[in-house]
């Protein structure tokens, strides 16, 4: 399905499934992963790493000069292999995700756990496959060792 590639803004699949996931039943109260009394400061920590880390990929790239546009990653102007990037080849998506795992916190019960691997799904296969070719067609050899090295989120 080559025509989903590159198509939605990971930003705007994030909100969906934000909003996907808020109107998922919870399911039983009992099912609730955390007490009340925990969620809050569990949801606020993971957001905080979240955007702690999807800001260092965004300055990292900034600092490189090159494009942090998803929808065209054939644009890039430089392969940046530093800072975060030395940790996870998608530290952007990383944020986004852990953003997803404290709404899920927040929003209590199992369903909304659903989003995160759907995220990570859709991510895998539309954006970053997508994202990979062309790297790999711009800076050759230089990415694909890159890639041997760095896992893909974690």
């Amino acid at each position: 399905m080559p025509a989903l590639e590159l198509k939605l803004p990971p930003v705007a699949l994030v909100l969906i499934l934000a909003l996907l996931m808020a109107l998922l039943p919870p399911g039983p109260a009992a099912a609730s992963l955390l007490p009340p009394t925990l969620r809050l400061p569990l949801a606020v920590l993971l957001l905080a790493a979240g955007i702690a880390i999807a800001l260092a990929g965004v300055q990292a790239f900034r600092r490189a000069r090159t494009t942090v546009n998803p929808m065209h990653p054939e644009a890039s102007s430089a392969l940046v292999s530093g800072g975060i990037y030395r940790h996870t080849r998608n530290p952007m998506y990383l944020g986004m995700l852990l953003a997803l795992a404290a709404w899920a916190v927040w929003l209590g019960g199992l369903a909304p756990w659903l989003g995160l691997p759907a995220f990570v799904l859709y991510m895998n296969r539309f954006q970053i496959a997508a994202e990979e070719r062309a790297l790999e067609a711009r800076f050759g050899a230089d990415f694909a060792g890159y890639r041997r090295r760095v896992r893909r989120w974690l």
